[in-house]
């Protein structure tokens, strides 16, 4: 068997809160609980959201959606008056990329960890 990240636990002030901004935003299905973890599931990989009560670091998480999938999520990021940038430096704000031949998007979750939304894996633009 190859090995695969199951999952990663993410710092929030509110586990519940959080978890159900990503699967809102990704239009995933709820978030499930397990022990002190609210669980987002990505495939054969989860997301799990443990409160911390001390200072959050900012992590970076980015996710691969279809062109499809992307418009959705691009449309909700806009929908909720979400800040996004084309760049995770966030100097072009308001603005997508098209790295690659594909569309990405960066924007924060409620704990200031930063979100990315692309459509193509980098380095593939052949």
């Amino acid at each position: 068997m190859a090995v695969r990240l199951n999952h990663t636990i993410v710092a929030a002030r509110d586990r519940d809160a959080s978890a159900g901004f990503l699967t809102e935003i990704l239009g995933l299905p709820a978030p499930t609980r397990f022990g002190p973890f609210a669980v987002v599931q990505l495939g054969d990989t989860s997301l799990d959201f443990m409160e911390s009560r001390g200072e959050i670091a900012s992590q970076h998480y980015a996710f691969l959606a279809s062109e499809q999938e992307f418009d959705e999520i691009f449309g909700r990021i806009r929908m909720l008056g979400l800040a996004y940038w084309a760049d995770p430096y966030r100097q072009k704000r308001g603005e997508i990329n098209s790295w690659d031949g594909g569309r990405g998007v960066y924007f924060e979750d409620p704990n200031g960890h930063l979100l990315e939304v692309i459509t193509r894996p980098y380095g593939t633009d052949d």
